[in-house]
């Protein structure tokens, strides 16, 4: 298995995530049959299959929270790569990963991903 889900961008999410290197041609995510991979911009997300946890629905993100760059929750240390605010597939890790910080410190249980079919993503990580 190799299968790419583009992100899905709302027009006011476009100009923000461009400031920051993100656009159609830098965000993918890809699943293998043994890892999962997020590129956004200049910020990667890589993990095994084994790895993960879980998955959930979302929707209805504020836009000010997620436009732009990858985000970083304070309350949970979650990683959101949004290109808009509808709809995305949030994906929980038995071990938190590295993703927002080049050096890995940071590490996530969460990464929340707004690809264009979530839920196609959803079945290709169950």
């Amino acid at each position: 298995m190799n299968e790419r889900y583009d992100f899905a961008f709302a027009r006011s999410y476009r100009l923000p995530a461009l400031l920051f290197g993100v656009r159609p041609g830098t965000a993918v995510v890809t699943v293998t049959d043994h890892e999962l991979r997020v590129r956004f911009g200049p910020w990667r997300l890589a993990t095994s299959r084994d790895n993960i946890a879980g998955t959930e629905l979302t929707e209805d993100f504020a836009w000010f929270k997620t436009a732009g760059p990858a985000h970083l929750s304070l309350a949970d240390r979650g990683i959101t790569f949004a290109t808009n605010g509808d709809r995305a597939l949030c994906v929980s890790f038995a071990e938190p990963v590295p993703g927002i910080d080049p050096t890995g410190v940071i590490r996530h249980p969460t990464a929340t991903l707004t690809v264009a079919d979530p839920e196609a993503l959803q079945r290709a990580l169950l």
